[in-house]
């Protein structure tokens, strides 16, 4: 065989060898932190941030509506885990997803809200930070990271029933002044209007509920004054709905407060 057929022969040879190899891609994992403590250092907290996530938005035909939430408040549910899969990929708050850091995935709570994870079938605890979406499987109500999940022993498992309770916001365990001002507003129910401002005073104190409170707010139209009365302290935009759902103020629909 002449050294030209060869040395065609061995690059064919080559060729289809590398074209029936399986070919695998994966991201260096990350290395667990050597600390497990939780700083407010190194996330991302902005105002555009927070604006973007408090959107509501719609998965598989079901629209969530991020809600604002208080220190102490509690919810139950079942919680999963997820791992590898998804380590290295961006979060829904743009942040990269670690497997090894101690957060979790939330339908509707606020990025960075600090929340503590009772496992009910061994009483064992973790607190960990909400920075993406998720889970979206019916009863789930967390999805957490694979070290937290290993915290709390429920990794071969799969699944846990679950107790949450909001212990912090912003990356910080305890109570924030002044949270319910974190970019995005509050939602609110216009339920009257009028052109004399003592009558909008006077309705919107009879009209406050023990939940939300009375404002009037000064506007124009048609070149004239009008005062808009609004009851504020919704905390989602499925309270207010479901508000103005009962009927008892005809035309009332929603606004949300810019703060």
């Amino acid at each position: 065989m002449s050294f030209l057929k060869s040395l065609v022969l061995i690059l064919l040879i080559i060729f289809f060898s590398g074209c029936g190899a399986k070919r695998t891609y994966r991201s260096p994992p990350a290395q667990p932190p050597q600390q497990s403590k939780q700083t407010s250092g190194g996330i991302i907290d902005s105002p555009a941030m927070h604006r973007a996530t408090m959107r509501s938005y719609t998965v598989a035909g079901k629209t969530y509506y991020p809600q604002m939430v208080s220190v102490g408040d509690a919810y139950s549910g079942i919680a999963s885990w997820y791992g590898k899969d998804f380590h290295g990929r961006k979060t829904s708050n743009g942040e990269v997803y670690n497997m090894y850091e101690m957060t979790a995935a939330h339908k509707t709570l606020p990025m960075n809200t600090m929340v503590k994870v009772t496992n009910l079938e061994n009483s064992k605890s973790i607190i960990v930070r909400i920075n993406d979406r998720g889970p979206f499987v019916k009863e789930r109500i967390i999805d957490l990271s694979h070290t937290g999940a290993n915290r709390i022993d429920m990794i071969k498992k799969g699944t846990a029933p679950v107790r949450l309770e909001i212990v912090g916001f912003g990356g910080v365990v305890g109570d924030r002044p002044g949270y319910h001002s974190v970019e995005g507003g509050e939602f609110m129910v216009q339920i009257g209007a009028f052109r004399s401002k003592e009558r909008a005073d006077t309705f919107a104190k009879n009209e406050a509920k023990s939940n939300y409170k009375g404002m009037v707010n000064e506007g124009y139209w048609l070149n004239e004054a009008i005062y808009r009365v609004y009851l504020t302290g919704f905390r989602s935009e499925d309270e207010a709905r479901d508000f103005i759902a009962k009927g008892a103020y005809e035309g009332a629909f929603i606004m949300r407060e810019s703060k």
